[in-house]
């Protein structure tokens, strides 16, 4: 367990709110550190066939107003591509996605180092975010980021793998670290102290399945 809090404690987390043309958009911002040079990195997050073996599986235009779809999550366009430290695509998932982004900037830190940074930018539902807080996609994407670090170091899980763990104790556990940490973020972007403890509850209810046992209980 030692390994998953060095991986947990390895990423800085922030939340914040930013305006939009669509409206006031919530804002997470992941940042992490990668022993790797920027061109293995910028490789692995825009590589088709990379994505596939530390994310989920991806199709598509990959270009610049191109449109891709990962499988059973977010599709959506190639919005800006500045090879190796810049891509935003449109985050799009469900019915009425509304507006979301994600943008990924990678800056070089020497020769094997990469600072990578992950900004998610969405115009959220009130009750969606009053419910879950940031820890709804900011869990996902520390699972991520994870699996990124995993490939990158030359190891990762199969698809099967990655499922099987996210439901063993150790899982769970990491997505109670995880949704913990986001709550911190929350906190510390200047929510109340009584807004945090429900959110972050919620947040690792969700992800554990604790909250669908409740349901049947």
């Amino acid at each position: 367990m030692s390994e998953i809090v060095d991986e947990l404690n390895r990423l800085h987390r922030q939340v914040g709110v930013r305006q939009v043309e669509a409206g006031e958009a919530r804002t997470v911002l992941l940042r992490r550190t990668y022993d790797a040079e920027v061109a293995d990195v910028w490789d692995a997050v825009t590589s088709a066939e990379r994505i596939g073996r530390w994310f989920l599986p991806v199709s598509g235009e990959f270009k610049v107003g191109g449109r891709y779809q990962l499988e059973g999550q977010a599709g959506g366009e190639i919005l800006r591509c500045e090879e190796p430290t810049l891509l935003r695509v449109s985050w799009l998932y469900g019915p009425d996605p509304g507006f979301s982004e994600v943008e990924v900037r990678l800056t070089p830190e020497g020769e094997e180092r990469t600072v990578l940074e992950l900004e998610h930018v969405a115009v959220v539902p009130p009750d969606f975010w009053g419910r879950f807080g940031p820890g709804a996609v900011g869990v996902g994407w520390d699972g991520a980021l994870l699996g990124l670090g995993m490939h990158l170091a030359g190891g990762g899980m199969s698809r099967e793998e990655a499922e099987a763990w996210q439901l063993s104790d150790e899982g769970k556990e990491y997505a109670t670290r995880s949704g913990r940490l986001w709550g911190e973020a929350y906190a510390a972007s200047g929510a109340d102290e009584e807004t945090v403890a429900a959110t972050t509850a919620a947040t690792i209810a969700f992800y554990t399945g604790a909250e669908s046992d409740a349901g049947q209980s």
